[in-house]
């Protein structure tokens, strides 16, 4: 799940080394955490949340799989 998500993010930023995601597992759910840039949290976040949106839907279908429940933070 957290190798998708940073996939995802790191194609959207242009400082892709300041990109770190952070995964916990507690109970059949997932946390993960997403850590950018100031610079480009706009593009992760994207007008009115559309992007970010996007990635939490893209996530919870892949944790369909797994029978797991996504949440996803910036």
């Amino acid at each position: 799940m957290k190798e998708l998500v940073e996939i995802i993010v790191k194609e959207l930023v242009e400082n892709k080394e300041a990109v770190e995601i952070f995964e916990e597992r507690n109970d059949g759910e997932v946390n993960i955490t997403i850590l950018v840039d100031d610079n480009d949290k706009g593009r992760v976040i994207g007008v009115r949340g559309n992007i970010i949106n996007a990635i939490r839907t893209i996530a919870r279908s892949a944790a369909i799989k797994e029978d797991v429940k996504v949440n996803i933070k910036i």
